[in-house]
């Protein structure tokens, strides 16, 4: 499916990539992308990020970020953490649940030592790349509550970047507009209401393997 108008489902997430490398490509060549960096928030985004970072011709590597889910109902995000950096948590949720963020340690810290599970997983024995005075275009399949992308642009914006980009192919709009405050840029170019969920908004959505990441992070060792 090519070509989408209106609030269209995409085949899967290549065609979700496929779709933000054409608006990306236009910012590169009026030379809105020095230096790029393609990060993909794991796992889901890394399909669309690989179609991304081949059409900009640029290197691809992951920013791992880790949802943190409500006590007994891990699914229901609440906050999120990237690297060592303090929970970013969303404040109404909290306040409506009668949480407090000290209630919620031991999920931070379950989630702090899966994120650096994976983060030695995907990058082996690689060093992080650079992310200094270099454009950082952050891309996951889409936006709900958008905690967890806020979570990472917070922990890449502390390394001084040139330019941070977020790019979704689909996202709820309040969540769209939330996130202009994180990121420079903000491409998204279905912003369906009401939104639901991501999953919703393709055809084709299964979930990605740490395989497929470490994959498409090695692909001249994948076997």
């Amino acid at each position: 499916m090519t070509g989408m108008t209106g609030n269209l489902r995409y085949t899967d997430r290549t065609e979700g990539g496929r779709r933000l490398a054409r608006e990306l490509e236009e910012m590169q060549r009026a030379d809105g992308l020095p230096d790029p960096l393609v990060l993909a928030l794991p796992r889901g985004g890394v399909p669309v990020a690989q179609e991304v970072a081949r059409a900009l011709r640029a290197p691809l590597d992951v920013v791992v970020a880790r949802k943190i889910g409500l006590p007994g109902r891990p699914e229901f995000g609440i906050g999120a953490i990237a690297g060592e950096d303090p929970p970013v948590f969303d404040a109404d949720a909290l306040q409506m649940l009668g949480l407090t963020e000290d209630r919620l340690s031991a999920e931070v810290a379950h989630e702090r030592g899966e994120l650096h599970r994976r983060e030695r997983l995907y990058r082996g024995d690689r060093p992080a790349p650079r992310t200094a005075q270099r454009t950082l275009v952050v891309v996951d399949d889409g936006l709900a509550t958008g905690v967890t992308a806020r979570a990472a642009l917070r922990h890449l914006r502390r390394q001084r970047p040139e330019r941070l980009v977020l790019a979704v192919p689909v996202g709820a709009p309040q969540s769209v507009t939330a996130l202009r405050e994180e990121a420079d840029v903000v491409i998204c170019p279905q912003q369906p209401e009401p939104f639901e969920a991501v999953g919703l908004w393709y055809e084709d959505f299964p979930q990605t393997s740490d395989e497929e990441v470490v994959a498409a992070l090695h692909p001249t060792t994948a076997r």
